[in-house]
């Protein structure tokens, strides 16, 4: 069922709906890992985005005391990724005797190994216009030489790994889908949409996705016993929705957002912005941000969208 939030401070922020809350979960540790280029820096902002905490190239020693911090933490933190490459020091040792060490304190641990061919990450290190981390230690200096390098010195740890996945032929859809999978906790990829009410003479909120122009119907500030009164309260409301064209332009303001909140979803987004606005901020932009909010929460059956939440940006100004 999606829920529907509503809150007039425009700082208020879309949390991750995958983010674990429960005291009495175990924790979780994913160790992500692979060939430079092969797709880790994807991999830890789709694990962040289901609600997993990320940290990169944390030394080793300080996985406990991280763990420790992220259970005292409020609320705390039971699913934490820790990013690793062939320069942290976490390859000097052994991989398993760390594993080894988390589990035998109870902590689900897994260990995540991306890996790609050798043309694909020439490539993609062209397009990225970088060196790769060993290539200066390579015998020639090349390119080939420093992933010939890194592919020897984490074969042990790909041996190790619970999952390996190529990422030769992924697009990044695609690798977000299989990660997904694998670390969504089977929880659907439910989408945190912001209906945002504005005043356009404040400015277009820069991180809208869309907007709305609610400005063809009749202004109710010019109606001196609605002027004082805002689009949250009934008096305003139900004006603003019984004027010509404002049901069929609400009807189609839902459509448009359906088609795009689910597309959104299947391209692996989280997070949609839609900005409704009107001159001031007051009275329509908040009537119809408030009516859109309701009917999309109402609609059982559209499960693209996980939480709604409606905000009113300018609804405080003068």
């Amino acid at each position: 069922m999606t829920r529907v939030e509503s809150n007039n401070n425009a700082g208020a922020a879309p949390g991750n709906s995958g983010a674990v809350t429960d005291t009495q979960q175990p924790v979780e540790v994913v160790i992500v890992t692979g060939l430079s280029g092969a797709g880790r820096g994807t991999a830890a902002r789709v694990l962040e985005d289901l609600g997993w905490y990320v940290t990169d190239n944390l030394p080793p020693e300080l996985i406990g005391r991280m763990i420790e911090l992220g259970a005292a933490a409020d609320p705390p933190i039971r699913q934490l990724a820790l990013v690793m490459d062939v320069r942290s020091r976490f390859f000097t040792g052994e991989l398993s005797g760390v594993t080894e060490h988390l589990r035998g304190a109870g902590i689900r641990t897994r260990v995540l190994f991306l890996e790609a061919s050798d043309d694909v990450l020439i490539r993609r290190f062209g397009f990225a216009r970088r060196r790769h981390p060993l290539q200066s230690d390579s015998a020639d200096g090349t390119l080939l030489s420093g992933l010939t390098a890194e592919r020897a010195r984490l074969a042990p740890v790909k041996g190790a790994a619970d999952l390996v996945i190529d990422t030769t032929e992924l697009s990044i859809h695609q690798l977000h889908r299989k990660l997904e999978e694998a670390y969504g906790a089977g929880a659907p990829a439910a989408l945190q949409l912001t209906l945002q009410s504005f005043g356009f003479k404040y400015g277009v909120p820069l991180d809208a996705d869309m907007v709305l122009d609610v400005r063809f119907l009749p202004n109710p500030h010019w109606i001196p016993e609605l002027r004082e009164h805002t689009g949250q309260e009934s008096v305003v409301s139900d004006y603003v929705l019984s004027r010509p064209g404002a049901r069929d332009y609400l009807q189609t303001g839902k459509h448009l957002v359906d088609l795009t909140t689910t597309g959104y979803r299947q391209e692996g987004k989280r997070y949609m912005t839609v900005a409704v606005g009107c001159t001031g901020g007051r009275h329509r932009s908040v009537a119809i941000a408030e009516a859109l909010g309701e009917r999309i929460g109402a609609d059982t059956g559209h499960a693209a969208v996980d939480v709604v939440r409606v905000v009113h940006r300018d609804l405080g100004r003068e």
